[in-house]
């Protein structure tokens, strides 16, 4: 990638003040912050913001290049009411004291002025599920809740659902061939030829069979960090789905291998994860043949994203360093194993496991 082209993802990034967030509390929503700390993000801006009149809130500043499609965060606005309205716990936004779901905010955040979509919205409270014991049981959750949540979003009807088909979004599983054009980030890296043969697997196993994969909207990012959880009983259970800037049209079985891929880089017995997750899904949507054959591809396909996106983002933003390669630390040995492994022996330990969790059910 070029300097510029860095340069130009950097100069997106908002960088507002602590008295800026102030100011616009008190302008936009008429509260008075007491309390106010910035929160990790990729490419926004986002704020824990207490009140003096009380609740709790999160204040998200918008890059300026997704600041340019409002229409893209009013949709993605919409879903999450959607979802809060049938019961899944995800945040809803607070409209301005005019009414308005966003602002558009002018500023210059170093790089000359440029507008930044502002909006807020509710505060949910737990830990992220990269926090606390993966038990089965809470796998389970993670799965049917995930299903849940795209069966409900399947149903929604919008007059603007067509921006999230995002063709070209890097991110997309249905991208996978994209990666070939950051496959040099991996130059001297052993794992560049496990990444190059998952690629060529997905392009001649996953892509002529996807006519039979079931279209729908996906949440889309499903890692870790996007998860809350708090504590019930002897365990937990999920309190909060986060994050919808990568809500996109694509596929059931996508959302599914996403969520998975997660949950097993973040287990200490990786390939165990699979099986509750799977098991948790099917309780909800039962699998096709075809999209039980190209889970363990698609699966693997989103590690090698994971891997190979990570290192291009930190190129982009060096000083997000931390937060960028949260969750491929652990993949860039995962990976490897479960290729090795392969298809058959990793698929015999999902479905088995996910079929005996069903039975005890």
């Amino acid at each position: 990638m070029s300097r510029e082209a860095i340069m130009i993802a950097q100069h997106a990034q908002p960088h507002f003040s602590q008295s800026q967030v102030v100011e616009m509390m008190k302008r936009l929503f008429n509260l008075t912050p007491s309390e106010i700390h910035s929160l990790l993000s990729y490419q926004d801006q986002n704020f824990y913001v207490a009140p003096a009149e009380g609740g709790e809130y999160i204040l998200k500043i918008m890059n300026s290049e997704d600041s340019e499609n409002p229409t893209l965060i009013e949709v993605q606005a919409y879903a999450m009411s959607v979802l809060h309205q049938n019961g899944l716990p995800v945040q809803t936004v607070v409209p301005t004291t005019s009414g308005q779901l966003m602002s558009l905010e002018e500023t210059d955040c170093g790089y000359g002025p440029q507008k930044y979509l502002v909006w807020l919205m509710t505060y949910l409270p737990g830990t992220t599920i990269s926090n606390v014991p993966l038990t089965p049981q809470l796998l389970y959750e993670a799965g049917k809740t995930a299903a849940r949540m795209d069966k409900i979003l399947h149903e929604m009807e919008h007059p603007h659902l067509g921006v999230l088909q995002k063709d070209n979004f890097i991110w997309r599983l249905s991208n996978i061939p994209l990666l070939e054009g950051y496959i040099h980030l991996l130059d001297g890296d052993p794992l560049q030829e496990v990444v190059k043969s998952v690629i060529h697997q997905y392009k001649t196993s996953v892509v002529p069979k996807r006519s039979n994969f079931r279209k729908c909207i996906i949440h889309g990012d499903l890692h870790d960090l996007n998860v809350l959880v708090q504590p019930e009983g002897d365990g937990h259970r999920i309190s909060g789905i986060i994050d919808f800037g990568e809500i996109n049209s694509d596929y059931y079985i996508h959302e599914l291998a996403i969520i998975m891929m997660y949950m097993i880089n973040e287990h200490p017995k990786p390939i165990e994860a699979g099986g509750p997750v799977l098991a948790g899904w099917e309780s909800v949507l039962p699998l096709n043949e075809t999209e039980k054959d190209c889970l363990y591809v698609l699966v693997l396909s989103r590690f090698c994203q994971s891997l190979v996106l990570a290192r291009h983002s930190v190129m982009l933003h060096p000083e997000n360093k931390e937060y960028l390669t949260f969750s491929s630390r652990k993949g860039v040995h995962i990976l490897p194993q479960l290729w090795e492994l392969g298809k058959e022996q990793v698929e015999k330990v999902w479905f088995q496991s996910a079929a005996q969790f069903t039975d005890r059910k």
